[in-house]
Parts: C-alpha cells; structure tokens; sequence
C-alpha cells in the first residue's frame, strides 16, 4: 500500500500544469486578444475595455461588442470593423484610416479629431457621434445614419454621402468642397461658414437650413429647395439658382451669382 501511495503522489508532483491548464480552460479569443497575442477577435465581447493608445493596425473584430470602450490615440488603421458595435465609445484622434466598418454601429461615440481617410461606414449608425475636427478625406458614408451628429469643422473632400441622412446634424464650418450631394435632405441642418465650393446639390432639400456665410461659390443648387433657409452673408458667386425655391429665404449681406451684394 505504502509503495502504491509513493507512486500516485510522484505521479501528481510530475503533472500539475496539465491539470492546472485543464482547469482553467483553454484561452478565449477575447483571453488572446487582450493579452496582445491575437488580433483577431470576431463576435467578442469587449465592452467598456482600456485600448488607450494601443495598435490595433489591421485587427478583425467584426461584429465585436465594443460599447463603451477607449481607443483614445489608438491605432485601427485598416481594421475589419463590420458589424461591431462602438455605441459611446471614446475614439478621440484614433487612427481609423481606411477602416473597413460597413454597417457598424458608432452610435454618441467621441471621435473628434479623429483620422479617418477613406475609411469605409457604409450604412454605418453614426447617429448622435462627435467628429468635431475628423479628417474624413475620401470616406464612404453612402446611406449612413449622421442624424444629430456633430461634423463640425470636419474636413469630408471627396466623401461619398449618397442617401445619407443629416436630420439634426451640425456642420459648422466643415469643408464639403466639390462634393455630390444631389437630392440630399439636409433640412434644417447648421452649415454656417461651411466650406461648398463647386459642390452639387442639385435638387437638394436645404428647407430651414442655416447656411449663414456658406461658400457656395460655383456650386449648383438647381432646383433646390432653399425656402426658410438662413443665407446671410453667404457666398452665391457663379452658383447656378435655377428653378431654386427662395420663399422666405434670407439673402441679407449674401453676394448673388452676378456678384452684386444683396442688400
């Protein structure tokens, strides 16, 4: 008995990292991801974590639940983001150029002063999100949610907003030059001292919008609709106006297509 005792203890001694692994399981992908040994991480749930200034370069955390994180001054350049959920997640001068976060949810998430060149939000819900600041050169915001989103002084040169919806959107003093907005639905929306040089808003809704100091210079407003919108001050040099609705309008100090000031 004693010999047998001797043997089954020596064999315990001679094993504890096995059973020590078997009973805290193998490691998650969530487990591999924070400890830095993984980038990938699709369908984790990693809400309300510290990614503060981390790289994140190409990661794959498509639908990851990420609400409520930080990724202040990180790094997620080119990152597969589709699907994943930043809801309130604080983003503020993150690295998101060329992200591809088609259909993602960034729902009241801090990204001011954010880079995101070419990043792709396609049908992305970017509702109530501050991108005070943001670089936003080339991105794809086709069919995007940005109502109530905060855009000012964002620079969007050569971004693609087809069937965005602005409702309550504000972007003051953003730089929109050149840009396609036909048909858009940017009523009521604040552009004041926007930057619309050479933009299309052909048959664009600006109803009630304010659009004090906006340079339209060139741009086309062809049949938009202009009624109750606030032009104070704005410059309409070269724009083309026509069949343009102005009921109500108010052209006071704005500089018309003839360069004559409206006085």
């Amino acid at each position: 008995m004693r010999k047998r005792l001797a043997i089954l203890t020596s064999l315990a001694l001679a094993c504890p990292p096995a059973l020590a692994q078997s009973d805290a399981g193998p490691a998650t992908p969530a487990d591999d991801f924070l400890a830095g040994r993984s980038l990938k991480c699709e369908g984790c749930d990693l809400q309300n974590q510290d990614f503060q200034n981390g790289n994140f370069k190409r990661a794959r955390l498509s639908r990851a639940n990420l609400a409520g994180a930080n990724f202040f001054g990180a790094s997620l350049f080119r990152a597969n983001l589709q699907h994943a959920d930043f809801s309130n997640a604080r983003m503020a001068g993150a690295d998101l150029d060329k992200i591809d976060a088609k259909w993602a949810i960034f729902k009241s998430a801090d990204l001011h002063d954010a880079l995101m060149f070419e990043a792709d939000l396609s049908a992305a819900d970017l509702s109530g999100a501050d991108f005070t600041s943001a670089r936003m050169g080339n991105a794809r915001l086709t069919q995007a949610d940005l109502r109530g989103a905060k855009l000012n002084g964002a620079d969007l040169r050569g971004a693609r907003l087809v069937g965005a919806r602005f409702a309550g959107a504000s972007l003051r003093s953003a730089t929109l030059n050149q840009l396609n907005l036909r048909e858009a639905d940017l009523h009521g929306v604040d552009l004041t001292v926007a930057d619309l040089i050479e933009a299309d808003l052909t048959g664009a809704n600006l109803n009630g919008a304010q659009l004090a100091g906006v340079n339209f210079m060139r741009a086309n407003l062809h049949g938009a609709d202009l009624r109750n919108a606030n032009l104070e001050g704005a410059n309409l040099q070269y724009a083309i106006l026509s069949d343009a609705q102005l009921e109500g309008a108010n052209l006071d100090a704005a500089i018309l297509p003839d360069g004559k000031h409206k006085e």
